[in-house]
C-alpha cells in the first residue's frame, strides 16, 4: 500500500533523547537540588496525560517553573531531520507527530526549533490524556487526520508503539538512531537517509 501519511514519534525520533526522563530530567533535578527522584516517573506520567500542567508539574518537585526553558534546552535535534522534513514534505500528503509528552513541552519545543509548520497537525499524550501503546491514541489520530491506518507509516524509536499501531493496521518503521537493535518484527532503520529512501 502506497505511504500517503507520515507519522513520527518526538524523543528518539524528532529529537535525540530517546528516554528524556532519565538521560535529561533526573540530571538536570539532580543539579538543582532534587535528590529524592522516586517520584519523578510517576508525576512525569500524569504531567504527560494532563493531568498536571507543566507548572504544577515543577511545583510537585518544589523546583521553579522558570527554569523550565532552560531544561528544555537540553534537547537537540536527530541528524537530518531538519533535511528531510524539507525534501519529504514533496513525497507523502502529510507529515505528523504522535508523541507520549507534557503537552506545553511539546509546543515549546517545535516552536523553539522551528519544525512546526512542517507538520500537518500533533497528536500529544498532555493534550488528548492517552499515552502510547494504548490503542486509543492512535484511534484519534486517525479521527482527526482522516486517514486510513494502512496508508500511514508510523516510525517509532520503541517496538511496544510500533506493535500496538501495527496491531491497528499502519505501516510501521523502528528508528533505531544508535544501531543497538539487531532484530525487530518491524524494519529498523538508523537514518533520516534511509527513511527518505523508503518513501
Amino acid at each position: 500500500m502506497p505511504i500517503k501519511t507520515l507519522i513520527l514519534d518526538a524523543m528518539g525520533v524528532i529529537y535525540e533523547s530517546g528516554d528524556d526522563v532519565d538521560e535529561l530530567l533526573v540530571p538536570f533535578l539532580n543539579k538543582n537540588g532534587l535528590d529524592d527522584t522516586t517520584s519523578i516517573e510517576s508525576l512525569y506520567n500524569d504531567a504527560s496525560l494532563g493531568k498536571l500542567k507543566s507548572s504544577e508539574f515543577w511545583e510537585s518537585l518544589n523546583i521553579s517553573p522558570t527554569l523550565e526553558d532552560e531544561y528544555l534546552s537540553m534537547h537537540g535535534l536527530v541528524p537530518g531531520l531538519t533535511e528531510f522534513l524539507n525534501k519529504a514534505t514533496g513525497k507523502v500528503s502529510s507529515i505528523w507527530c504522535l508523541s507520549n509528552d507534557i503537552s506545553e513541552w511539546s509546543k515549546k519545543l517545535r516552536s523553539n526549533f522551528e519544525i512546526e509548520d512542517f507538520f500537518e497537525g500533533f497528536i500529544i499524550s498532555g493534550d488528548v490524556g492517552i499515552r502510547k501503546p494504548d490503542f486509543g491514541i492512535y484511534e484519534k489520530f486517525l479521527e482527526k487526520s482522516k486517514n486510513a491506518s494502512n496508508e500511514c507509516l508510523f516510525v517509532d524509536d520503541r517496538e511496544k508503539n510500533l506493535d500496538a499501531a501495527k496491531d491497528l493496521g499502519f505501516q510501521t518503521i523502528l528508528f533505531d538512531m544508535n544501531s543497538r537493535i539487531n532484530h525487530s518484527k518491524h524494519k529498523i532503520i538508523n537514518s533520516y537517509t534511509e527513511l527518505y529512501d523508503l518513501l
